[in-house]
């Protein structure tokens, strides 16, 4: 056993006193809010198993003397965060259930917390260990691949789309006959020999958010272009638009018409994947195709309108962009900086600071004829739940079970539908009354007979390196070091090679 020195409290009950322990031969444990001593028999290869048994046993025994009742749901039900290692994440093992444990790779750190505290209420109400790890952002499939390795692997993660099962579909346990899988009511993902490999738990959109309130405002304006919101039904109108708000910030009381773009690691997804979704729709749609391994690039020059319009219409100047976060586009919409910000439903949540704002959806514009007054917002899903099928067979079943009441307990619809505000597509959410006002705006669209832009491009992207190679032609091309062909160039032959080597 590697030694430790910490401060513990080495007694079973209440935290009172704190000592300075050096254990050799020992470990120290914390289940809620005790800190217990407990001595290990070293056997080699076998010193972690043991050490997840003896937690069963002391987390069984504590449950039943109603000792962790008290501690609410404390840090039993562990917590990490990819970005500084999740090192023996899974490790903290077995209980009532027979020895099963969850260990839960999230994909979505804007919703690490809500995961926290679900996975803590799951554990403070059965026993069963639920550990949840949230890789940092653009790091997923990366953190994937270190941690689906380690003997404590995932025993829950999630994929995006087809394409990324030719990568992850190894580890896919069959989900057909689950709970999750009969009550799911969206499409699911299915490979050769693996009837359900992957369950869809979220359906979202997105497109451009505006503040409802500022763009009145712009609407009140003397020479105004547009009278109100409903006259935005091209790409044209758009950019009359905001080009005409970037001009009279000053007496709008803005700093531009858009957020800063923000093409750090922490935003470029937002154009290197959602925006990107745009431009292969439509070449797709006009040749009848649902995925392909090459593109024509017919519709990059007018990925370009768009991207130009949130270059020069911009709350910053274009060559600092590369330095802009997520965050700082998400503080200046809800500091009223801007009128527009490109983004999802997952954008809002019933706890941030967006909750309290006025928005709605405006569609991707880019100049197509066929969107004009035609189409709504994208809207798709990029969320699998995978379980990992190379987990013991009591971690499997601890997972399905967790799922099972995540998707039907009070506690996990009231998180998921609330607080996390995903759209869910299982028939348990059936009365679910959504409050995030995006899906209400994406809704209208499909009411009044628009086509949403599915997500068929973000399922057919190649690989992270493609995205990737598009981010830095991106910068470049803000920056004035490199043009717009070297964005052409990773739409058609990048596109192609990705594929080709995968």
């Amino acid at each position: 056993m590697q030694e430790i020195e910490q401060c513990a409290t080495i007694i079973i009950g209440n935290v009172t006193d704190n000592v300075a322990a050096n254990v050799t031969d020992n470990v120290i444990i914390q289940l809620g809010c005790i800190f217990i001593e407990i001595q290990i028999k070293k056997q080699e290869g076998k010193t972690m198993k043991t050490g997840k048994k003896v937690i069963a046993v002391v987390s069984a025994a504590l449950m039943a003397a109603g000792l962790l009742a008290g501690c609410g749901s404390g840090d039993s039900a562990g917590s990490g965060d990819a970005a500084g290692g999740a090192g023996g994440a899974g490790g903290a093992g077995g209980a009532a259930n027979g020895g099963g444990s969850v260990y839960y790779l999230n994909y979505k750190p804007e919703v690490d917390a809500q995961w926290q505290e679900l996975a803590a209420a799951y554990t403070e109400e059965t026993g069963v260990p639920v550990t949840v790890v949230t890789a940092a952002s653009g790091t997923y499939e990366q953190t994937l691949t270190s941690e689906i390795a380690k003997t404590e692997a995932p025993t829950l993660f999630q994929v995006e789309n087809q394409s990324w099962l030719d990568n992850w579909g190894q580890y896919c346990y069959d989900l057909s006959g689950s709970f999750i899988s009969e009550h799911s009511t969206a499409n699911k993902l299915s490979m050769e020999g693996v009837e359900v490999a992957a369950v869809p738990f979220a359906m979202e959109s997105y497109g451009i958010i505006y503040n409802v309130d500022l763009l009145d405002q712009y609407c009140k304006l003397d020479n105004a272009v547009i009278s109100s919101a409903d006259d935005i039904i091209d790409f044209d109108t758009l950019k009359a638009v905001a080009d005409d708000i970037q001009a009279r910030k000053d007496e709008l009381g803005v700093e531009g018409a858009f957020t800063s773009a923000g093409l750090d690691g922490s935003s470029n997804w937002r154009f290197t994947t959602h925006l990107a979704n745009v431009p292969i729709y439509w070449e797709y749609t006009k040749k009848g195709i649902t995925t392909a391994t090459s593109l024509d690039g017919t519709y990059v020059a007018n990925y370009k309108n768009l991207i130009d319009l949130y270059f020069t219409d911009s709350t910053c100047d274009p060559a600092l962009l590369s330095g802009k976060t997520g965050d700082d586009a998400l503080a200046e919409f809800c500091d009223e900086m801007a009128v527009f910000y490109q983004n999802g439903t997952w954008a809002w949540t019933a706890d941030n600071e967006m909750a309290e704002m006025n928005i709605a959806f405006l569609p991707l514009y880019t100049g197509v004829p066929e969107e004009k007054d035609k189409i709504g917002v994208c809207t798709g899903t990029g969320n699998f739940w995978c379980v990992n099928k190379n987990a013991t067979e009591e971690d499997i079943q601890a997972t399905l079970d967790f799922l099972e009441w995540v998707i039907s307990s009070e506690t996990g619809i009231q998180t998921l539908s609330g607080a996390m505000a995903f759209n869910c597509p299982f028939d348990t959410f059936a009365d679910v009354v959504l409050e995030n006002p995006l899906f209400t705006s994406a809704n209208k669209y499909e009411a009044a007979g628009k086509t949403p832009i599915s997500w068929i491009g973000t399922e057919s992207l190649p690989t992270e390196n493609w995205k990737s190679n598009l981010s830095s032609a991106l910068i470049e091309y803000s920056q004035g070091t490199g043009d717009w062909s070297n964005v052409e160039k990773v739409f058609t032959e990048d596109f192609a090679t990705e594929w080709e080597n995968r």
